[in-house]
């Protein structure tokens, strides 16, 4: 009996390893294991959205609104200009690309999948300028583009079902529960630190894409280095091992090594500008 258990169990987690689709990520090549559909990330990261903007001050800066939305909208039609040409364009035929500002006082800014982009006025006193601003966004966009929620959505699935399917195999071996709690504790360890290096690894390969995104939409990649030297010194990174953002150093090291990379894309655009009435920003070293 326990032995037809084992093997139920053992082929449980075989087919759910083995269902859902895999795909190639743009640019860097790298293959991902998906068991969610586009049209539940959307429509989830879609609901959400909304809410946070029905509750969100949109910024009264009709400038750097205007910038925002701008170089957002740069960047989204060269990267599905390049999608596109690549065979790709079904991956983001569904995204409606969004660009907002909002007033918030810290150094931030995030992605929704979709295409749903926020800034916060907090970060544009360190981009400083348009190309800076565009490394940022680059970087948000890749997020969306590369799939990354759902993925990292797919992998908190696959990991509930094996703590789930291990739960059962080691009650069904007669496992006592002292050492069960044990084996569960080191799961759980296990899989944080999984999970963490799992997010640096997806938040490096954001940096390495967005740094060619930028390239695309005529932004110099070469500001990036004295960009992300800026936000270092607003001690926003960090190098622990359970965060989820490559350290500083690394970061920029990682950047020059993709440099020569990038600059192949790059053909030159207008001057970038700079952020308008940035006095009015109040920098917040906290993130």
């Amino acid at each position: 009996m326990k032995a037809i258990k084992l093997f139920v169990m053992s082929l449980v987690a075989a087919l759910v390893v083995g269902c859902g689709t895999t795909s190639t990520v743009p640019i860097t090549g790298r293959k991902q294991s998906l068991l969610v559909s586009d049209g539940e990330v959307l429509g989830l990261a879609n609901q959400q959205y909304q809410q946070y903007m029905q509750s969100a001050k949109a910024s009264t800066n009709a400038a750097n609104t205007a910038m925002v939305k701008r170089v957002g909208q740069n960047l989204a039609n060269a990267v599905v200009s390049y999608l596109t040409a690549n065979g790709l364009g079904a991956e983001v035929q569904n995204y409606a690309w969004e660009f907002n500002l909002v007033q918030d006082k810290q150094v931030n800014a995030w992605c929704m999948p979709g295409g749903k982009i926020v800034v916060y006025e907090g970060l544009l006193p360190v981009t400083q300028d348009e190309a800076s601003l565009a490394i940022v966004l680059g970087h948000e966009i890749a997020h969306a583009v590369a799939k990354h929620s759902a993925e990292r959505l797919s992998n908190e699935y696959k990991a509930q079902y094996g703590s789930a399917i291990v739960g059962a195999v080691l009650q069904g071996a007669g496992v006592g529960e002292g050492t069960q709690q044990l084996i569960a504790l080191g799961q759980s360890l296990g899989g944080q630190l999984w999970t963490s290096g799992f997010s640096r690894k997806q938040e490096s390969e954001a940096d390495h894409m967005g740094l060619i995104f930028a390239a695309m939409a005529g932004y110099d990649p070469q500001v990036a280095t004295t960009f992300w030297q800026r936000m270092a010194a607003q001690g926003t990174g960090s190098s622990s091992l359970f965060s989820d953002h490559p350290s500083d150093e690394t970061r920029i090291k990682n950047i020059q090594g993709w440099m020569p990379e990038a600059l192949k894309y790059y053909k030159g655009r207008t001057t970038s500008q700079p952020a308008k009435s940035a006095k009015t920003i109040k920098i917040s070293s906290k993130k």
